[in-house]
């Protein structure tokens, strides 16, 4: 019999909440261990962990939905696990292989099946798969021994309420070096945005726009998402950067942009000050898939796109279709889903 879970669907977040089972692994004299699921939810790590000194880790972030049918879909699971492997070697990590990241995924949804939200509640289970170094050294070095691990949670509908615009302002603090690990997801990226994410909501701002480090005058990310403008000859245009992280929706909506809405796209410099070539922004991401952007502050001027209300018609076309694909609403590219 399935399990049951006591869960108010409607008002998950994106709050942790334990779940019953966790995949653990260890990397240990050159090789990995079979790997288990437990229901310990607390790592044991040594005070002098390279991961929590000197922040040799990485992580990753995907979804599992339920369709309507009650099957279980995961997206594009072997970009993750591919930028994974990416983001270990940035790092001199042991690169945990493909196939195992894919495996150990699937058996976590397996194992906690019951805490996917149902379809139509705008809900889905986020996996969140990590690696970090824990034999103990005060050196700053690589690690000896490290843990893979990926656990989940249920999460709620990123907009409640319906999808709206929010406004963004630029920052002067950058959130990666141009020569850095901006391409690479981890934490040490996350750390650098919390100060400027914090001075741009106590203004009244959704989050911040960052700029190129090097030049100051070129979008590259907005807060921990990608930025997208809809051009006044309806392009789809996405900055490009060697420290901009290479998201897997936005490679998502450039394709459906190109093959399903039949727009040109194209991914170039975009600079702060030319704002005007745009009719519609937003940012991308796994949480929340697109989050539009009414307007963008910058030198004491708020620059509206669309609107600070309304969501722009391409902008909806591109969320209503992703979303429908992730969903087995509508037909997948080849590739893109992975069924329980």
């Amino acid at each position: 019999m399935t399990k049951k879970v006591e869960i108010n669907w409607d008002q998950l977040g994106f709050d942790y909440l334990k779940t019953d089972y966790r995949y653990l692994s260890l990397w240990k004299d050159g090789y990995w261990d079979d790997g288990v699921l437990t229901e310990d939810n607390v790592l044991h790590l040594g005070e002098a962990a390279p991961c929590l000194h000197y922040g040799q880790q990485c992580f990753e972030g995907l979804k599992a939905y339920r369709t309507k049918s009650g099957e279980i879909n995961l997206f594009r699971i072997e970009q993750n696990a591919r930028r994974f492997q990416d983001s270990c070697q940035r790092l001199l990590m042991p690169a945990i292989p493909e196939e195992t990241f894919i495996r150990a995924c699937l058996d976590v949804v397996k194992a906690n099946q019951a805490y996917i939200p149902p379809y139509g509640s705008g809900g889905s289970l986020y996996l969140r798969p990590m690696m970090i170094g824990v034999s103990n050294s005060m050196a700053v070095k690589p690690a000896t021994e490290y843990l893979f691990t990926v656990f989940c949670m249920p999460v709620g509908s990123y907009f409640k309420g319906g999808m709206r615009p929010v406004n963004f302002m630029v920052t002067d603090y950058d959130r990666a070096a141009a020569n850095g690990t901006g391409q690479q997801k981890v934490g040490g990226n996350y750390a650098a945005s919390m100060l400027a994410h914090e001075i741009a909501v106590k203004k009244g701002f959704a989050d911040c726009i960052y700029l190129d480090p090097t030049t100051h005058t070129k979008i590259e990310e907005v807060g921990a998402a990608n930025f997208f403008g809809i051009s006044r000859d309806n392009r789809f245009v996405t900055p490009t950067s060697p420290s901009i992280l290479p998201s897997i929706t936005k490679y998502s909506l450039l394709y459906l942009a190109e093959h399903r809405l039949g727009m040109a796209v194209s991914e170039e410099d975009v600079f702060i000050d030319e704002l005007d070539q745009f009719t519609e922004a937003g940012a991308c991401g796994t949480a929340a898939v697109i989050t539009p952007i009414g307007g963008i502050f910058h030198h004491n001027r708020l620059h509206v796109f669309y609107s600070e209300t309304e969501v722009g018609p391409v902008t909806k076309k591109l969320y209503d279709t992703l979303t429908a694909i992730q969903l087995g609403d509508l037909e997948a590219p080849q590739g893109w889903i992975t069924k329980l």
